[in-house]
């Protein structure tokens, strides 16, 4: 059973920064893209950033040079890294698994202005 375990969202000022985390179960996580998505009210969802089994980076131009993604395959997890927050990176973000593809349960990023 896969089982991706989310946490690190919450309400930032603009500004700020958060960490937010990706603790997957029942795959095979090392040979999988990992990625972050998010969609905010009113919005299609849309990638944010992913990572390649050998690391390799894409990211939205929106994010990029703020936001890291990475990953730790010894625990299973991927990270975000999110700095210089804006308003608008307010979002319900998502942890993407390719190969199912499989989906978290999402969490709540607010940016206060």
């Amino acid at each position: 059973q896969v089982q991706l375990v989310e946490s690190g969202g919450g309400l930032v000022q603009a500004g700020g920064s958060l960490r937010l985390s990706c603790a997957a179960s029942g795959i095979r996580f090392s040979i999988n893209v990992m990625a972050w998505y998010r969609q905010a009210p009113g919005k299609q969802r849309e990638l944010v950033a992913s990572i390649t089994k050998d690391s390799r980076q894409n990211y939205a131009d929106a994010v990029k040079g703020r936001f890291t993604i990475s990953r730790d395959n010894a625990k299973n997890t991927v990270y975000l890294e999110m700095n210089s927050l804006k308003p608008e990176d307010t979002a319900v973000y998502y942890c993407y698994v390719s190969l199912g593809p499989y989906w978290g349960q999402g969490m709540q990023v607010t940016v206060s202005s």
